[in-house]
């Protein structure tokens, strides 16, 4: 219930400030979907807790109904969690760090246990993780901390820290995606060519090529300073 303590409450709106590059004060943050559904999310919690199931879901059932996002009342949520727009869903057994940011239609989802028992079923997401819209991190999976997941990826392995994953099934980009003028990216991957996994992935082909063409280059002059050597001397020879 610490989100309702007024300093930290405070800091928690200027944390979204920082994100988001929309808000113009503090006021308006309190409109946003996001931050009533984290709200809510904390009393079903603590009622969840209380092993008070049935009020747990009957808050989370009205937030759902007010916000357009769906958080189980089990789920385990760290400080200054931002959702950006709704249509987010967060699993049961979800466990999320500090400054995670989660935008629209993106899922924590689980997955069927094969031997029958609940336990684990959903993602652990460290701290500082961005998850584009419309991604999906399925399963009882890690996403390390500071990690990005792309629009619309689909994660089914754990992450490593900081890594950039995107596509189906997600992959890490080839190189490590770290623009040096931004402390935070808006939906997690920057909007350049330069971060294209495609452009990137042709890139390290050029650059294996030419590694390949100067090894080439050095074995035929290795190869004819040889022949040249072979056949001085076999000249030399002849002439004694």
């Amino acid at each position: 219930m610490g989100i309702f303590m007024p300093g930290r409450f405070i800091t928690y709106l200027d944390s979204i400030q920082a994100r988001d590059p929309a808000v113009r004060s503090r006021w308006e943050i309190l409109l946003y979907p996001g931050v009533w559904a984290l709200g809510f999310h904390r009393i079903a919690h603590a009622l969840f807790n209380a092993r008070l199931y049935f009020l747990a879901r009957l808050v989370n059932h009205f937030s759902r109904f007010m916000t357009a996002i769906d958080i189980h009342p089990g789920a385990t949520i760290g400080r200054n969690f931002f959702i950006d727009h709704g249509f987010v869903v967060i699993g049961e057994t979800a466990e999320i760090g500090d400054n995670v940011t989660m935008y629209q239609g993106s899922t924590l989802g689980g997955t069927n246990p094969t031997n029958g028992l609940g336990g684990k079923r959903h993602p652990t997401i460290g701290d500082g993780v961005i998850v584009s819209l419309g991604a999906a991190i399925l399963g009882p999976i890690y996403v390390g901390a500071g990690a990005r997941i792309g629009a619309n990826a689909v994660v089914t392995k754990d992450v490593p820290e900081g890594a950039t994953m995107l596509g189906i099934p997600a992959k890490p980009t080839p190189v490590e995606v770290k623009p040096a003028t931004q402390a935070f990216v808006p939906y997690g991957t920057p909007c350049s060519e330069r971060f294209d996994p495609a452009t990137q992935k042709l890139e390290i082909l050029q650059c294996e090529i030419e590694t390949l063409q100067k090894r080439l280059a050095q074995l035929l002059e290795e190869r004819d300073a040889k022949a040249a050597k072979e056949s001085s001397g076999r000249q030399q020879g002849g002439a004694a």
